[in-house]
């Protein structure tokens, strides 16, 4: 239970942030959620492609979501051609 919770409290805060830093409104909660949390997966596989396996605290999760997420952004927003 409280892994789920810590994987939405993350998704939250990285999906907020992708959504300030990339020029958005964001996706409302629940999308900045599912942002966060696709980017946490997609940070998590890109920092084990360079080596980086480090676990840390909330601090670590946060960024390593956050930039996962505002690469999905970035290539979802290319691959469409929406920018917001």
């Amino acid at each position: 239970m409280f892994g789920l919770l810590w994987w939405i409290v993350v998704g939250l805060i990285a999906g907020w942030l992708t959504g300030k830093v990339m020029k958005g409104s964001g996706y409302g909660a629940l999308g900045d959620i599912v942002v966060g949390i696709l980017g946490a997966i997609v940070g998590g596989f890109l920092f084990h492609l360079v080596g980086l396996r480090a676990s840390g605290g909330l601090i670590y999760s946060v960024l390593v979501a956050f930039l996962g997420a505002v690469f999905l952004t970035w290539l979802f927003r290319l691959v469409t051609g929406r920018r917001a």
